[in-house]
């Protein structure tokens, strides 16, 4: 197919958007399966001591560690060999996932299969996201990346509700690799005979731009060559310009709401006189929520920016996380855990459509993978410090405490330094443009 005659559209390109929204949310099913059953009983069925958060934590550590390094691999390996490349190899990464937790004789096989996940997310979910983002058009990024996180993280709390009940039924161990099982060789399946590569697309916008570009031009970073080096553009996402900058740390410190609500919360509730099942839906509630809101919310940044459904999203989702302390019972968990999940669903989608707006398509792939890098390191310097601080005081409230404040002092940070990034909104001005 010529370049020419690729369209751009979430319509135009219905059957492989779906495809891809059907690939991210299995990718959600891998990630959610680990995410109630393998904490809440990591001391009766894997062997882990009570009361040791930073052990209990260090499987989420090696999961974000690795996940980083692998979205800043996947986003500069898919200009090169092309999107579903990596998506298949994401996918051949996780076979052994299902079989280490099945057979796992301590916790370190727990830990050794969270860092074959961290391979599977990084490509898998990366590439499900530089996809849609390929084949659709810029104003319905938002849309796209709403679309994108709603079946991602939908996949992630029905995985989590169903592989509790699995492993009531099943036993732990089994009912995880049934499932884990089940869902690896269906994502494979899939992607083989259903993925095409969306990589000619990405070209032909930027062919396109080239031609003709459009009215309201991104304000794009100024002093950037057309292909950029991997140092160059991490330098961008880094320090260099400071809206990727304060998009990149906020990205960071939300991902320690995710990391204290996968390794701490099924403990904490626990402790407190929660069943297993219990567990399953409290998270899920959060998860839901998320997951859920983000087909709105994608589309509503669309219309009133990304600002301010960014800042006020972290400081929504920090508000959440304090709310969980500060009261008992499964309603008010619950409850708490929605309004976390409401702010996550306000910043989620649109940090990312806000650095798909201010980065040209190409090079587009490597800034989302920077940005994704820093984002899921988020996991491992969250966990940490949650750890910490829960083992410093031997207390779990302690955790939620250190997150709720860091979404706060970042949120700030993200309200002073940033800007509107929609190109609608705050298009380029002539003199950026004659600079340019």
């Amino acid at each position: 197919m010529m370049q020419s005659d690729l369209r751009h559209g979430i319509r135009e390109n219905a059957t492989q958007v779906t495809h891809q929204l059907i690939q991210v949310m299995l990718v959600g099913f891998a990630i959610g399966m680990t995410r109630t059953v393998v904490p809440a009983l990591a001391e009766s069925e894997f062997g882990l001591t009570r009361g040791s958060f930073l052990l209990l934590a260090s499987f989420v550590v090696a999961f974000g560690a690795v996940k980083a390094v692998m979205n800043f691999i996947a986003g500069r390996w898919s200009e090169r060999i092309g999107r579903k490349r990596v998506l298949f190899w994401g996918w051949v990464a996780a076979l052994p996932i299902p079989v280490m937790i099945w057979a796992a004789p301590d916790w370190n096989w727990i830990v050794a299969a969270t860092v074959l996940l961290g391979v599977n997310q990084g490509l898998c979910w990366s590439m499900t996201q530089t996809a849609k983002l390929d084949i659709t058009r810029a104003e319905e990024r938002g849309l796209t990346m709403g679309l994108n996180e709603f079946s991602g993280y939908v996949g992630v709390a029905i995985a989590g509700i169903v592989t509790a009940y699995a492993a009531e039924w099943l036993g732990a161990r089994t009912g995880l690799l049934v499932f884990g099982m089940a869902v690896v060789l269906l994502a494979l399946l899939l992607t083989v005979v259903w993925v095409k590569d969306t990589l000619p697309w990405a070209r032909a916008e930027t062919a396109a731009h080239k031609a003709a570009p459009p009215k309201s031009l991104p304000r794009y970073p100024q002093g950037v060559s057309e292909h950029p080096t991997t140092g160059e553009v991490f330098a961008l996402m880094t320090w260099r310009d400071r809206r990727l900058f304060a998009i990149s740390q906020a990205g960071l410190v939300e991902k320690f709401v995710d990391a204290l609500v996968w390794a701490l919360f099924p403990v904490f509730l626990v402790t407190r006189g929660a069943s297993l099942t219990e567990v399953g839906w409290i998270v899920g509630t959060y998860g839901f929520v998320w997951g859920g809101l983000q087909l709105f919310t994608g589309r509503l940044s669309d219309h009133v920016g990304r600002f301010w459904p960014n800042v006020l999203g972290m400081w929504i989702c920090g508000a959440g996380v304090a709310m969980v302390v500060m009261g008992a019972g499964a309603l008010w968990w619950s409850v708490s855990a929605g309004v976390a999940g409401f702010g996550m669903a306000l910043l989620y989608p649109n940090l990312s459509a806000a650095v798909a707006d201010i980065t040209p398509p190409a090079w587009r792939g490597s800034a989302i993978g920077i940005y994704r890098f820093w984002r899921d390191l988020g996991y491992a310097i969250g966990a940490l410090g949650l750890g910490l601080a829960a083992s410093l005081t031997g207390a779990a409230e302690t955790a939620f405490w250190f997150v709720a404040i860091s979404m706060f002092v970042s949120g700030a940070v993200l309200f002073w330094l940033s800007e509107e990034t929609h190109p609608r909104l705050n298009p380029a001005s002539p003199r950026e443009l004659a600079d340019a």
